[in-house]
């Protein structure tokens, strides 16, 4: 009898050491894999936010480098005046509704708060030189202008007025906007003149942003 239980000890024995006979796992075993597998991905998820989150910081400061979080516009500068554009076009109030344009872009735009002459750090002088029509095209049947194109063409200069120095500076600067006075739509010649001023004003402060 004692031959017969050392004989099925040594069989159990050598079953194990050769991977027949395996014990049965722990019954917590596989929520402890579980846990464990959790833990890893909340560790791997935190390091790549952490490494989002140090690389948006770092971004250059000079935008001809890579993204940045810094402003197109100059920081040194507050205030800006725009005195009424003077005219050589014979075109009534379009001095008046190009200035107009100009400061609400500048002060939707910009950082800039438009001020008096007297009081603001930098100053936009403006004179239009031309306000000119060009047929774009005409119709076969009547041969009257289909599509017209109003020109408007400015001098300006930008100049800061605490030390004299001169920011921006263009001659004969121009923008265009399109109208279509034939039928149907019969459009005034005063849709092509307003496209025109607004494309100006928007160019114009487009030429204030900080020179990299």
């Amino acid at each position: 009898m004692n031959n017969r239980s050392e004989l099925q000890s040594i069989r159990a024995s050598e079953l194990q050491r050769c991977g027949t006979f395996r014990p049965k796992p722990h019954p917590q075993e596989p929520k402890l894999r579980s846990s464990a597998a959790l833990k890893l991905f909340i560790s791997v998820a935190l390091k790549l936010c952490a490494s989002v989150a140090l690389s948006l910081t770092a971004c250059s400061t000079d935008p001809t480098k890579g993204y940045s979080g810094t402003s197109i516009y100059a920081s040194s500068i507050s205030t800006v005046a725009v005195p009424i554009f003077t005219s050589d076009s014979f075109t009534r109030d379009v001095e008046f509704d190009l200035t107009d344009a100009l400061i609400k872009e500048i002060e939707s735009r910009t950082p800039y708060k438009v001020t008096s002459p007297s009081t603001a750090d930098t100053i936009v002088l403006g004179h239009i030189r031309s306000i000119e029509l060009d047929q774009l095209s005409k119709s076969r049947l009547t041969g009257l202008s289909e599509e017209v194109i109003v020109g408007l063409a400015v001098d300006f200069q930008w100049k800061d007025q605490r030390n004299g120095s001169i920011l921006v500076q263009r001659r004969d600067f121009t923008a265009h906007g399109l109208f279509v006075p034939s039928t149907p739509s019969s459009e005034p010649i005063e849709l092509g003149r307003f496209a025109a001023i607004k494309q100006l004003a928007q160019d114009i402060v487009a030429q204030m942003q900080a020179q990299w």
